[in-house]
């Protein structure tokens, strides 16, 4: 058996660690990509490999098993402290399994997020969760031909042969509303985002779900539209509202929206909760640094993201089972802005 000095001049090949250990260079390959051998002939190649220093090269790895030891993550807006608590639990996931995560941020265009599935058939990646606000027929074929495994945060549409991770949105909406009901408010509003994407109309029907089961009145009045979900048209559909009607209550389709809101509130002088009460919904890290605290509606977004994870590990190891729909329910987590306290 040569020694480590009688092969220090040379470049550390996968033949050099097989000449060094005494074994064939089938049996060290075994041993260097994690291939079950015998324990003496996994500790020579081991033993023979550190002494050389010789690293596998990832990059024909990868060639020959078609693994990168890589996943990605797209997401609306990467500024979103929603997809900040998703990339924190996808990251614990993947770095458990020994791999990277790669980010993209959409900016919540539809090309944009067709492209990144397109872009799927390099397989820089092994699988990709894609979270999008609207998931179309065009989503639908692009992800059915899609070269690696993917998993949606959302909604695709009927019969998307993906695997998916879906809030309850509408149900959780609804019980905002019937929590406003309780504390005695009567003219509940809605400040949500575009309606025509999926949160956006999952939040509108249950809202009315919500008014419904408490006996009160549609008014279409008490709805505004910000061009987004973010906390300056927040500010603005408030100020439209405001314009036009007091409400005693505000539901806001998302922490964002709702910041929005409490900014236009607090500038037309009146008081939250005491004038109007006021709820999100996400339960995002905003939550605890409005003044006063927002009561939101927690959709589970670290927990959806986890389950996406661990759905695209299973689907990269086995691409044929059929797809799986899991659903995360949602939970009130009530603070100040919307009790008064006596």
């Amino acid at each position: 058996m040569e020694t480590a000095e009688e092969t220090h001049d040379e470049v550390p090949t996968i033949t050099t660690v097989a000449r060094l250990a005494n074994v064939s260079v089938a049996s060290a390959s075994r041993v260097l990509n994690g291939i079950r051998t015998s324990p003496d002939t996994a500790a020579r190649v081991t033993r023979a490999a550190e002494a050389i220093g010789y690293v596998p090269n990832a990059a024909a790895r990868s060639l020959r098993s078609r693994r990168t030891g890589q996943i990605a993550f797209a997401m609306p807006d990467v500024g979103n402290p929603v997809y900040t608590a998703m990339v924190a639990s996808i990251q614990e996931v993947a770095r458990a399994q020994g791999l990277r995560l790669m980010l993209h941020s959409t900016g919540a265009d539809a090309e944009d997020e067709l492209a990144m599935v397109r872009d799927l058939k390099h397989r820089f990646v092994d699988g990709l969760i894609l979270a999008s606000l609207d998931l179309t027929d065009a989503h639908a074929d692009e992800l059915r031909h899609a070269a690696v495994p993917v998993v949606v945060i959302g909604r695709p549409t009927k019969d998307t042969p993906v695997d998916s991770v879906r809030a309850h949105s509408r149900k959780g909406a609804a019980d905002a509303v019937r929590h406003l009901h309780d504390t005695g408010r009567r003219r509940i509003a809605l400040v949500n985002g575009p309606e025509h994407t999926a949160p956006g109309s999952s939040r509108r029907l249950g809202y009315l779900d919500g008014l419904r089961s408490c006996g009160l009145p549609r008014e279409e009045a008490l709805i505004a539209v910000g061009e987004d979900f973010m906390a300056g048209p927040g500010r603005e559909a408030t100020d439209r509202l405001l314009e036009e009607e007091r409400p005693d209550a505000i539901l806001a389709a998302n922490d964002l929206l709702a910041a929005g809101a409490l900014a236009a509130l607090h500038l037309w002088g009146l008081d939250v909760p005491r004038d109007v009460a006021l709820v999100g919904m996400d339960n995002s890290a905003l939550c605890d640094v409005t003044w006063p605290a927002l009561t939101s509606v927690d959709l589970g977004s670290a927990e959806r993201a986890r389950l996406a994870a661990e759905l695209l590990l299973e689907r990269i190891e086995e691409p044929e089972r059929e797809p799986r729909v899991v659903g995360v329910d949602p939970q009130l987590v009530v603070r100040a802005s919307s009790v008064v306290v006596a």
